[in-house]
């Protein structure tokens, strides 16, 4: 499980922030605070993997608070959540190692993008960390981890189809390193395998998945899909 320090100093965005993070697996809330004060005593404390940061807090900003803990030898990753929009904060927050920057009001959809780009950044560092030193072949798919999908245009999608839930399946195979049946869709989104394979029969027809089929002792095959670069 990734644990995340949830730090606004609106109670209740803080809380709808938490819900939102709970319900995306692989994720939980350790802590939330609502000052930079207590956001840094709770990292301090050690076990937070990941802080979603609001940037206008009571006692300083979300930004001297990232100053602040790599000062102190704090590499734990921060996602930016903040309706501070001018380039010179989303310009320092880049320069001070902020993995996203959402911009409020966001969708649930937009941070599980986020999340999911972040888990699989862990799982690929996870993956190559075990090899010592990496190649560029490594190096690129650390910093491609993080790329997010181009949202589906709408137009397309049938009837009983949500965008969220299209663009979500999307950023999976995007980001997968090779084809992915129903069934390991659905574990990675959440979603049934029903309805997963409802969304992947729809895509590889609208040309943004390749099919292929993988055989098995029972004889019968394996669908798998593998993202299409538009």
């Amino acid at each position: 499980m990734i644990d995340v320090l949830v730090v606004d100093d609106d109670f209740r965005v803080a809380e709808i922030n938490a819900k939102y993070v709970g319900k995306v697996p692989g994720f939980r809330v350790a802590a939330r605070a609502h000052s930079a004060a207590q956001a840094l005593a709770t990292v301090q404390r050690g076990s937070i993997d990941l802080v979603l940061l609001d940037h206008y807090l009571p006692d300083g900003t979300g930004l001297e608070l990232v100053h602040r803990m790599r000062e102190q030898g704090h590499g734990t990753d921060v996602i930016m959540i903040t309706a501070a929009g001018d380039v010179t904060t989303v310009q320092t927050a880049m320069r001070l190692g902020a993995l996203h920057y959402l911009v409020k009001p966001f969708t649930f959809a937009a941070l599980r993008t986020r999340l999911d780009s972040y888990a699989a950044l862990r799982r690929t560092v996870d993956r190559v960390g075990g090899r010592g030193v990496a190649g560029q072949e490594q190096v690129d798919r650390i910093f491609g981890a993080l790329r997010t999908t181009p949202v589906l245009s709408s137009p397309g999608l049938p009837t009983g189809h949500s965008e969220p839930t299209t663009d979500l399946i999307c950023t999976v195979l995007h980001r997968a390193d090779h084809p992915l049946s129903a069934h390991e869709v659905a574990a990675e989104t959440g979603l049934s395998r029903s309805t997963a394979q409802r969304y992947l029969r729809h895509l590889e027809q609208a040309g943004r998945l390749r099919l292929s089929l993988k055989y098995g002792d029972t004889g019968r095959p394996e669908h798998r899909y593998a993202w299409v670069a538009p």
